[in-house]
C-alpha cells in the first residue's frame, strides 16, 4: 500500500515537472517581465480595429439618442467586465494560483470538464474568427492602398492576392515566441489605430458638404418598420464587433509579474485605463462625426466616404494594414499556446523550434484560404 502511495506521489511529481517545463515554452506564460505599458498597448491593439470605422454607419442604423446610447452603454459594459477579468486574474495576489488563460477561469467557474466544454469553443470562435476577418479586411485595405497610391495606373491584381500578400507577414510575425516579444509590433498597431482613427474624424468633420448642413439626412434610410428593425440589428451587431478583446485579457496579464507587494492587477489595470482613453478617444470622434458629417448616407466603411484628399485616405488605409497585422498577433497567441499545449501533452511531441514553426505556419495557412475562399 506505501508503495503504491509512493509511486502515485512520484507520479504526481513528474507531472507537475512536465506542466512546470511547459509552461517555461509556451507563449502566455513563457515570459513574465512585462510593464504596464504593454498592457495598454496590447487592449488597444485587441480592442481598437477596423470596426471602429463601422460605427458611423451604426449610427445611421439607429439614428442619434439610441446610437449614442448603444455606443455609452457598450462602453461603459465593457470597461467594468474588463475590470472583473482583471480581479479574477488572481484572486490571491503574489504566489497564489493565477488563471493565465481564460478556459482556467472557466475551469475555476464551472470545472475542470464542464469549464473546458464551455469556454475553449467559444473561444476559439472569436479568435480564429477575428484572425480569419483580420486576414481578409488587411487584404481589402492593402487593395484600397494601392488603387489610391496608384490612382488607376497600376495593374488590376485580384484580392486573393492582397490578402496572400498580407498572410506573408502573418507566417514571419507568427515565429515570436510569446506575447512580449511581439510588443512593439503591438505598440505600432496602437499607434496606427489611433491615427486612422482620427484621420478618420478629422477628415469628416472637414469635409465641405455640397450643401448647407440642413441638406444631411439624419433619419432612417430604410422605409419599412421590417427593414429597420434588421438595420437596427445589424448596427447593434456592428458595435458589439467593435467592442471585443476580453477574451485576450487574462492572457495579457499572464505576461506581468506578481509579488504580494505589487499584484500583477496593479500594472494591469493601469493600462487598462490608458487603454480605455484610447478606446473613448477613437470611438465616440469617430462614431459622432462620421454621422454627424455624412448621415444616412455614410458608408459601412467611413472612409470609403471620403474621397479627398487622396493621399490622406491612402495613409489611413495602410494604417489600417499596419494596425490589423498587430491584431492578429494578439488574437492568434493564445490561440498557439493551446495548439503547442495539446501537441506537446496529448500527442507528446517535443516542445521546440520545428514544433512551433510547423504549427504556427499552419495555423497562419489555414485563416488565409478559408478567407480567401469566403469571398
Amino acid at each position: 500500500m506505501e508503495e503504491c502511495t509512493e509511486t502515485a506521489r512520484e507520479r504526481r511529481e513528474e507531472e507537475r515537472l512536465r506542466n512546470v517545463n511547459l509552461d517555461d515554452w509556451l507563449p502566455i506564460t513563457s515570459s513574465r517581465t512585462a510593464k504596464w505599458y504593454y498592457s495598454a498597448f496590447h487592449n488597444v491593439t485587441a480592442m481598437v480595429g477596423a470596426g471602429v470605422l463601422g460605427l458611423p454607419f451604426a449610427m445611421s442604423q439607429l439614428g442619434w439618442p439610441t446610437g449614442v446610447a448603444a455606443i455609452a452603454s457598450s462602453f461603459a459594459i465593457t470597461l467594468y467586465t474588463l475590470w472583473q477579468l482583471v480581479e479574477l486574474h488572481e484572486p490571491a495576489p503574489g504566489g497564489g494560483k493565477r488563471f493565465d488563460r481564460y478556459h482556467e477561469l472557466g475551469q475555476a467557474a464551472f470545472g475542470r470538464r464542464l469549464g473546458v466544454c464551455l469556454i475553449v469553443p467559444l473561444q476559439l470562435i472569436v479568435q480564429v474568427g477575428t484572425d480569419i476577418v483580420y486576414m481578409v479586411t488587411g487584404g481589402q485595405t492593402l487593395k484600397k492602398f494601392v488603387e489610391l497610391a496608384c490612382d488607376g495606373r497600376c495593374a488590376d491584381i485580384r484580392l486573393t492576392f492582397y490578402i496572400m500578400m498580407f498572410a506573408s507577414a502573418q507566417f514571419v510575425l507568427s515565429q515570436c515566441p510569446n506575447f512580449n516579444s511581439i510588443s512593439a509590433v503591438s505598440a505600432a498597431a496602437a499607434a496606427m489605430s489611433l491615427c486612422y482613427s482620427m484621420i478618420a474624424f478629422f477628415a469628416s468633420v472637414l469635409k465641405a458638404h455640397p450643401a448647407a448642413a440642413a441638406a444631411v439626412d439624419y433619419g432612417f434610410k430604410a422605409t419599412t418598420a421590417a427593414g429597420r428593425v434588421f438595420g437596427a440589428f445589424n448596427a447593434l451587431g456592428a458595435v458589439s464587433f467593435a467592442f471585443a478583446g476580453h477574451n485576450v485579457v487574462l492572457e495579457i496579464q499572464a505576461t506581468i509579474p506578481s509579488t504580494p507587494e505589487r499584484p500583477s492587477k496593479r500594472p494591469m489595470w493601469r493600462g487598462v485605463v490608458v487603454a480605455y482613453a484610447v478606446v473613448a478617444l477613437c470611438y465616440f470622434t469617430v462614431a459622432f462625426g462620421g454621422y454627424h458629417a455624412f448621415g444616412n448616407a455614410v458608408a459601412p466603411n467611413v472612409l470609403i466616404s471620403l474621397e479627398k484628399p487622396r493621399w490622406l485616405v491612402a495613409a489611413a488605409n495602410l494604417m489600417v494594414v499596419v494596425h490589423v497585422i498587430g491584431a492578429y498577433q494578439v488574437y492568434a497567441m493564445p490561440v498557439f499556446d493551446m495548439i503547442e499545449t495539446v501537441l506537446a501533452k496529448k500527442l507528446h511531441l517535443r516542445p521546440g523550434l520545428p514544433l512551433r514553426v510547423t504549427a504556427r505556419s499552419a495555423y497562419v495557412g489555414k485563416t488565409s484560404p478559408f478567407g480567401s475562399k469566403i469571398l
